[in-house]
């Protein structure tokens, strides 16, 4: 683009944030990147409702029970206009996803393109352990410990526990929450490990018949590829995987991120992922206990106040998962939120918007993701 042309998709994402902010709806053009149908069959073999051993915190402002809705009534044309719109204006590759649960309509804006997860896939991991904990081959309750061995990089708040002694020893279910909801690395592939690697997840994935989510070989190999890095254990330890990142040519890490961003093997669909937060609201990938078990802690994340929950007025309620890609000056990637939001009647609807690549700053990023939510509210018709 053109610096003239920069500023006028800046200008446009502007005034869509403004109006939405002042609960204007678009006006109804014919609508384009219309709603995918994507019809939620019931999964043969259903497991049956178990009861989970570890207590679920209270939910402030918790949404009221699911209830049906018409099946065959189309999205708001306005809301079409709405997430097309921002979707052009926003410099950078972004795809959204908006799907009402309990319709089988979903908005979208580059729906079925394939975009870097990162963290986003936390929510895979501790699906197919609940999915285990179901089918009783894990407890929530087993522990195990955590040594230096099995630390990874970035963001890992048990690495300094683990450091203390060491090692550390914790439950499963401790490890769950700190990986939802503080996002924790370590945690998180620690507990990959405990149900199988990235092919149990794959599997469960297949299982539930989501299509267009990959799931990739763990955040070691993951980020050290991203980079253009072979992984190596002492990059787990203080900042050496930056020291050794800040090294490399930087055609290197330019071609690596490149062919990350190519293909990413911890690629989604935005509409795919809406599909299966749809489900799981709608107990269709785990058990009713081990679903509104998984809703209650995602309801508690720490993360990304100031992405799609930016936008979430009061009365409504958001739970959700983010996620985060590496820099390369001047591009971030795999900025993500994906999420419920549930309205004071009871009506919900799965949100996701993931930014692949782009050269804007945060807030920018913020305004994008906190838009959307505006035009969801805003398009409500209540029940």
């Amino acid at each position: 683009m053109t610096s003239n042309e920069n500023r006028a998709a800046s200008a446009r994402l502007v005034l869509l944030v403004a109006a939405l902010s002042a609960c204007v709806s678009a006006p109804e053009p014919p609508r384009a990147q219309a709603a995918a149908a994507i019809p939620q069959k019931p999964i043969p073999g259903r497991p049956q409702p178990t009861t989970n051993t570890w207590p679920i915190r209270p939910v402030a402002n918790p949404p009221l029970p699911y209830r049906d809705i018409d099946q065959n009534e189309a999205p708001p044309p306005a809301l079409v206009s709405v997430v097309r719109n921002l979707g052009q204006s926003f410099r950078g590759k972004v795809g959204i996803a908006v799907r009402r649960i309990g319709t089988d309509w979903t908005v979208a804006w580059n729906g079925t393109s394939l975009f870097p997860q990162q963290s986003v896939s936390k929510l895979w991991v501790s699906m197919t352990f609940l999915d285990a904990v179901d089918r009783g081959k894990l407890r929530i309750t087993d522990t195990t410990t955590i040594t230096r061995n099995d630390l990874t990089l970035f963001h890992q708040p048990t690495a300094a526990l683990v450091a203390q002694n060491g090692g550390w020893t914790t439950s499963y279910s401790d490890l769950m929450r700190r990986a939802m909801t503080q996002s924790d690395n370590t945690a998180n592939d620690t507990l990959l490990r405990a149900v199988g690697g990235p092919d149990a997840v794959r599997g469960f994935l297949a299982r539930r018949m989501i299509k267009d989510i990959r799931f990739g070989p763990g955040e070691r190999l993951l980020q050290s590829a991203t980079a253009g890095l072979d992984w190596r254990q002492d990059y787990s330890i203080g900042r050496n995987f930056y020291a050794a990142r800040a090294k490399l040519p930087m055609t290197v890490r330019q071609k690596a991120l490149d062919n990350y961003l190519a293909s990413p093997p911890d690629g989604a669909a935005p509409s795919s992922i809406v599909q299966a937060l749809a489900k799981l609201k709608q107990n269709d990938m785990l058990s009713p206990a081990s679903s509104r078990l998984l809703l209650s802690i995602m309801s508690e994340a720490k993360t990304g106040p100031q992405r799609i929950k930016g936008g979430v007025p009061p009365g409504w309620s958001y739970l959700h998962k983010t996620g985060t890609g590496q820099d390369l000056p001047p591009r971030s990637t795999g900025f993500n939120d994906i999420g419920i939001m549930t309205a004071p009647d009871g009506t919900s609807y799965a949100v996701a918007v993931m930014i692949g690549s782009t050269t804007v700053g945060i807030p920018e990023r913020w305004a994008l993701m906190q838009a959307v939510a505006k035009a969801v509210v805003a398009n409500h018709e209540p029940r």
